[in-house]
């Protein structure tokens, strides 16, 4: 019988995988699963940021903490890593977070930004999911996808986001269905706003606001732990933060209402008259109306305090965690 809250006791602890884990709310999930025990591999693209991560999670935990360099939108490379994790420390729960963010107005991104949200965000859940299942089955181990209440309804300026957390989101349900018989639970994960201090590299506006502002965010490092429970636990789905759940349900029970008021929000963003094709927030100018710019240097203000806990030092087109 499967143990539904405790991961499995080894000699040198269950092995742990976490995509997207150099910083953010990656970045914390790591730390609780090493303070859980876990012998934690953490994977992302930036060698320099890994290596900074790594060393900080083993001076805050006193654990084995391993990291690789991987780019998950490559399936060959994620395989090469899922087996050496497997070989080397076994694998006993997998949490697929890489991600990228695009923050514009739809007249300003093209095919490019929707194709690069999903080859980051689905594929790289899908190549990281189908590549653990045949171990996470001999384990009877747990994955956990990372989705977003931006998944869940259509948010104005995010949509390559939201198109490719939608997709995230049906996987993990889907897979969630399947896998049950071999033993494996899948976790659909849909955060609302967090504060990681990522807003330096891909929020403006409203977004870096609303991520900074207590009743409409959320922390992340009290995030992570909710979410590390949850994969543990074997739970099918968790939704965070109290806006994300309304918003969640809201949109259940009166679709139109909710489009017709994110049509009002989308009329305050900033437009994308004189810009072009944005690759991340920082070049997607300010909010129009003078309160919403105040908001928004209170709300970033919030932010920068995460920065420093979340390795969020680096400013430009990241890939965001």
């Amino acid at each position: 019988m499967i143990n539904r809250s405790r991961l499995p006791q080894r000699v040198k602890g269950p092995g742990a995988l976490v995509t997207g884990g150099s910083r953010g709310l990656g970045l914390f999930m790591a730390r609780h699963l090493a303070e859980r025990g876990c012998v934690v591999t953490i994977a992302a693209r930036d060698t320099e940021e890994l290596e900074r991560a790594a060393a900080e999670l083993r001076e805050a935990t006193g654990t084995t903490v391993r990291a690789t360099v991987c780019d998950v939108r490559d399936r060959d490379a994620v395989r090469a890593l899922v087996r050496e994790v497997h070989q080397r420390d076994g694998l006993d729960l997998v949490i697929a977070n890489a991600g990228v963010i695009q923050v514009a107005p739809v007249e300003a991104v093209g095919a490019a930004e929707f194709g690069d949200a999903m080859d980051t965000m689905f594929y790289g859940a899908l190549h990281t999911s189908l590549e653990a299942l045949p171990y996470l089955k001999e384990t009877r181990g747990r994955l956990g996808l990372i989705g977003s209440v931006g998944g869940l309804l259509g948010v104005p300026h995010l949509l390559p986001y939201s198109c490719a957390k939608a997709a995230v989101g049906a996987l993990a349900e889907g897979l969630h269905a399947e896998a049950a018989a071999s033993g494996v639970s899948v976790t659909a994960v849909h955060p609302g706003l967090m504060r990681t201090g990522s807003h330096r590299q891909a929020e403006f506006g409203w977004f870096s606001t609303a991520a900074g502002a207590p009743l409409l965010s959320m922390d992340a490092e009290r995030a992570a732990r909710r979410i590390v429970d949850a994969v543990i636990q074997r739970r099918a789905r968790l939704v965070l933060t109290a806006p994300a759940k309304a918003a969640q349900l809201a949109h259940g029970v009166a679709p139109g209402l909710t489009t017709r008021l994110s049509s009002v929000a989308a009329r305050l963003l900033p437009s994308a008259a004189g810009q072009g094709t944005l690759r991340h927030g920082a070049e997607a100018g300010e909010p129009r109306h003078p309160v919403a710019k105040l908001l928004r240097a209170w709300g970033s203000a919030r932010n920068d305090r995460a920065v420093r806990r979340a390795n969020q030092h680096q400013v430009g087109p990241r890939t965001s965690s």
